[in-house]
């Protein structure tokens, strides 16, 4: 056998190919080494996060919210069992499939589907909830399918449920879905898409206390995504519980009153503020806005032209007509304008340059003082004091009532109205103020407006002679974990400049307006009663009788009270929209809120002396 040979060239080739196969090897290894490391150490999170979710997922416990209550503890706000669906993306291979089949089986538009899988940043594996408030019926068209929609699962939640359906709406509100910009601002930082937040009312008023704090469980699923097995690891912490100051009998009452008419009622405690009962038509069903609408039906809310969603008590803003000479009467005697006794001559009109101002009563009331021209609402006298006193000496005292400006009311947007001045006409139409124009103003019209419960307010004030109490919506709060109740005590807003002497003098008028006044209608045998009368014009032109006026162009009705006369612990405040006149059209609805109240809580005439007690029948007229 020949032996092979190799010359120093080949060796040298030959060592040049195993150095190279070397490196190469251990470039290889090294490459292996440096992968195993990424994915062990740098990716390690990651995949082992991943491996452990093919297993098992993260779903997120909804909280059950707090209970809203009125005073007497009678259940206005709490919670139902409910299903709800929710989809995890990374289970899903198929999205527009998916899709299209919830659509069909759900009846719902496929974009809003889409959006909802699409809402929130929160990771693949963190279920997004697709719809709430599912009905059985479609929880069993999901039930067959679940082998056909991977990643799909049903939750048993509790769903906001409100008992007397639209009683006390405007002030409960409704909930819904947090929506993607609200989960871009701070207060909305610990939710995720699905979570349920308060949209309006108190319930977005206290919605942290009132929201809970949400769970989570660990679910083991299988390869499609379906619940396995849970392991509860933090338990859903329910939310804190409201109690209100409304009377739900007053609330209903109030309600019922206004009927379809479009309007509101206010009631409340002069002497802390209270409100008894805050009614504002039309209204709105709760329980279907907590519902989730579709676009066409949100649209035909918040189009309806007699804008149900509009909270008329702390919203509207209206003309206060002739229950602003309550304002004009303690401005011109504690400004020195007139005494009680100076007199003014009414013909029936005040001529101001070329224009005659008309009074309501043709002819005219005669010679008058102030305790009559407040029983009997005389315009011209206003028109006359009004004119000497000047529009800001009547701003001072107006705000000095608390108009103007909000009440402080536990309600989202509440609108504060306009007390014009001097000042505020230069900056809102840069045009000087015209001496004419305190002459509408002196009647509550022009560009004077306020709200039903700011004139609540002024006349709770009149009634608790001179101390102003900032009105209140909700007692307490209290922890439904614990039981520890926090009471929310009066708010004392301050005391009007105004002398006792004064408050006396309006206090005994207001009293002889329901006796002998403008408002007779308002005369009641349980308790006494002290009012004024208002009719807020919302149209210049106006010709012929009222019943041939389109109702759109009918005066706003007013009625403000109190009682008992001798120991207030009711005020009211009644508009009613195109209604006509205040003494025919609101005094009736006012007298019938107070005796509800006095009926409900006889203990408020234990401090009235027997003999102020009215002991006549009902005073209505009988035309």
């Amino acid at each position: 056998m020949a032996s092979i040979g190799f010359n120093d060239s080949d060796l040298l080739d030959l060592q040049r190919r195993l150095v190279i196969l070397r490196v190469g090897l251990l470039l290889v290894v090294a490459l292996l080494a440096l992968r195993l490391w990424h994915l062990q150490i740098r990716e390690g999170p990651y995949y082992r996060d991943l491996s452990e979710n093919n297993r098992t997922r993260s779903v997120v416990l909804e909280p059950a919210r707090g209970l809203i209550f009125d005073r007497n503890g009678v259940l206005l706000a709490n919670n139902v069992p409910s299903f709800a669906l929710y989809v995890t993306l990374e289970d899903v291979k198929d999205r527009p499939a998916l899709v299209a089949q919830l659509a069909s089986l759900l009846n719902l538009e496929p974009e809003v589907i889409q959006k909802k899988l699409s809402t929130g940043k929160g990771s693949k594996l963190q279920p997004r909830k697709v719809k709430d408030r599912l009905t059985l019926r479609e929880a069993t068209l999901i039930e067959p399918h679940r082998l056909d929609l991977p990643g799909v699962m049903i939750q048993v939640e509790s769903q906001r449920n409100y008992p007397g359906g639209p009683v006390a709406a405007h002030l409960l509100g409704y909930v819904g879905e947090v929506s993607a910009d609200q989960l871009e601002k701070a207060d909305f930082a610990d939710l995720h898409q699905g979570s349920v937040v308060g949209q309006y009312g108190v319930e977005k008023w206290f919605d942290r206390q009132v929201r809970g704090r949400a769970g989570q469980k660990s679910v083991e699923v299988d390869a499609l995504g379906h619940e396995k097995r849970a392991v509860v690891s933090d338990k859903p912490v329910a939310g804190d519980d409201l109690y209100l100051t409304i009377d739900a009998r007053l609330q209903k009452t109030a309600e019922d009153l206004l009927g379809e008419e479009s309007g509101a009622i206010v009631a409340l405690d002069p002497t802390n503020g209270d409100i008894l009962a805050m009614a504002s038509r039309p209204g709105f069903d709760p329980n279907m806005l907590s519902k989730e609408l579709t676009n066409k039906q949100w649209v035909e809310i918040v189009q309806n032209e007699r804008r149900p969603l509009n909270n008329r008590a702390t919203q509207g803003q209206y003309p206060p007509g002739s229950t602003f000479k309550v304002v004009m009467a303690a401005a011109a005697l504690e400004s020195n304008t007139v005494t009680p006794s100076t007199m003014v001559r009414c013909n029936g009109g005040y001529q101001f340059g070329n224009r005659l101002f008309h009074d309501w009563k043709q002819g005219g009331h005669g010679s008058v003082d102030m305790n009559e021209a407040l029983i009997h609402s005389c315009d011209v006298y206003f028109y006359t004091v009004g004119q000497r006193m000047g529009i800001d000496t009547i701003a001072e005292y107006a705000k000095q009532f608390g108009l103007g400006q909000e009440t402080g009311v536990e309600l989202p947007s509440e609108r504060v109205g306009i007390v014009p001045s001097t000042a505020w006409k230069q900056k809102a139409r840069n045009q000087p103020w015209y001496p004419g124009e305190t002459i509408s103003a002196a009647i509550g019209q022009g560009y004077v407006t306020v709200t039903p419960l700011q004139m609540a307010s002024v006349i709770g004030t009149v009634a608790n002679d001179g101390l102003s109490i900032k009105p209140r919506l909700v007692q307490a709060v209290m922890n439904r974990a614990t039981g520890e109740r926090a009471e929310f005590p009066p708010t004392v807003r301050g005391k009007v400049a105004v002398k006792p002497a004064t408050i006396a003098l309006i206090k005994a008028a207001l009293a002889d307006v329901v006796t002998k006044g403008t408002a007779t209608r308002a005369k009641s045998s349980l308790v006494t009663i002290g009012g004024k009368t208002g009719t807020a014009q919302t149209a210049a032109l106006r010709t012929g009788p009222e019943k041939d006026i389109p109702k759109r162009l009918r005066d706003h009705a007013w009625f403000v009270a109190f009682a008992p006369v001798e120991a207030p612990r009711i005020a009211v405040a009644v508009l009613a929209e195109h209604m006509g006149h205040g003494g025919s059209a609101a005094a009736p609805l006012a007298k019938d809120v107070i005796e509800a109240y006095v009926k409900a809580y006889p203990e408020v005439l234990n401090g009235v002396p027997a003999g102020g007690r009215t002991k006549s029948a009902d005073a209505r007229p009988k035309t």
